[in-house]
């Protein structure tokens, strides 16, 4: 009798470690093939976004940048546009276009820009950055950090109590 228990609980705790058997395993590596994640940006998706029209993209946009692209884009950020787009133009197929560099922290991250690749100064240094789909409507300066992070490391002389009051022979 016990050892029928014991049977009937080993086959049980077994069950519950592992639910699939290796047939189970087996299937389900080869019948299913990886499909990634299709981007999109408020509803529309990347090659819509790229075709959209600049009045339809506005109203995509979050507030700030709806107002800032309702009062009209000045000279310096339609430059790096353009510069952007003459980089993407002369680059062969299947490459990364030149890095282009700017003090334009401000400057949204439009569709157009995707797949350039921007060096934006922090400062100090020019940090180089690959637009990705992801990143519209983000500023440019969220992605070029402007300093360093705080490190909490262990306290330094004078921080503590104890090492405040050391008398002076």
């Amino acid at each position: 009798m016990k050892s029928k228990i014991k049977t009937v609980l080993a086959n049980i705790l077994c069950s519950l470690s592992f639910p699939y058997t290796m047939a189970d395993a087996e299937q389900t590596s080869k019948g299913s093939k990886r499909t990634f994640r299709k981007y999109s940006y408020r509803g529309v998706d990347l090659d819509q976004l790229l075709e959209l029209s600049s009045e339809k993209l506005i109203d995509l946009v979050h507030a700030r940048a709806r107002r800032r692209f309702h009062r009209g884009l000045k000279r310096k950020p339609m430059a790096l546009l353009k510069r952007l787009r003459k980089a993407k133009k002369e680059c062969p197929a299947l490459e990364k276009p030149a890095t282009i560099k700017t003090h334009l922290r401000d400057m949204i991250i439009v569709p157009e820009m995707i797949g350039s690749v921007v060096g934006i100064y922090n400062g100090k240094v020019y940090n180089q950055v690959e637009i990705k789909p992801e990143m519209t409507g983000h500023y440019l300066a969220e992605f070029s950090i402007s300093y360093k992070p705080v490190r909490h490391g262990r306290a330094g002389i004078g921080s503590t109590n104890s090492s405040r009051f050391i008398p002076l022979k």
